[in-house]
């Protein structure tokens, strides 16, 4: 008799779901190059701004991958075979995002204190590079390794790394972040990602997270 086939309905979640975050992600990796690019040489006030935007998605990239380095490779770490080489690749992924972040915060500091175009377009370029590691973890991440951990984890463990998130992250930051992963996430998938949440985080957002978050997109954007 032929088992059945792991389907989003019978293992109880969707890995579908980091899609809609890592869409955010993208959106993010992609508006900090172009902003940061169009920025006046001299302008103090527009870099803060920015470098406070960057502080902003530093923090929710981290969180996000902090989360899957602790809940996501060890279990299927631990359940793979001829797979092991895709979990251990996505976590030299990890390391290599991770530095080319730390490399871009660094300059973002200098550009902040000076404000020139040297400093600029040094920044810029670190914030593409980032981008590009980002980029190449987050295509294979979704084309390889979401399948396997749909057919390996259990909901619980799934879950686990959405409650790690939301534990370890600032309570005003998390409507913020929230707002970056809705903000071009279909009806459907806005749905999903809110009916996750606990009725109490649900009304925060409508009451206080989308005027919050739409204040900050203009502030940001210009």
């Amino acid at each position: 008799m032929t088992a059945s086939p792991i389907t989003p309905a019978s293992a109880g979640f969707d890995t579908r779901d980091m899609v809609i975050v890592h869409r955010g992600l993208r959106r993010e990796s992609r508006l900090l190059v172009e902003l940061v690019g169009a920025v006046e040489p001299g302008d103090t006030t527009r870099a803060k701004v920015l470098a406070e935007h960057f502080d902003l998605y530093r923090l929710g990239l981290h969180g996000h991958h902090t989360g899957e380095d602790e809940l996501l490779w060890p279990p299927l770490l631990a359940r793979v075979d001829l797979e092991a080489e895709l979990v251990l690749r996505m976590e030299a992924q990890h390391e290599r995002v991770a530095g080319s972040l730390t490399a871009a915060e660094e300059l973002v500091r200098a550009w902040v204190a000076n404000p020139g175009v040297g400093e600029r377009d040094a920044l810029v370029a670190a914030l593409a590079e980032h981008r590009a590691a980002l980029i190449e973890h987050l295509d294979e991440e979704e084309a390889e390794l979401l399948p396997l951990a749909q057919r390996l984890l259990t909901a619980s463990e799934w879950h686990a790394m959405g409650e790690h998130f939301v534990e370890t992250t600032p309570k005003p930051q998390i409507l913020l972040l929230l707002g970056v992963v809705l903000e071009d996430a279909e009806p459907a998938e806005r749905a999903t990602m809110l009916g996750g949440l606990p009725l109490p985080a649900r009304l925060i957002w409508h009451l206080v997270g989308r005027r919050m978050y739409a204040r900050t997109v203009r502030r940001v954007r210009g």
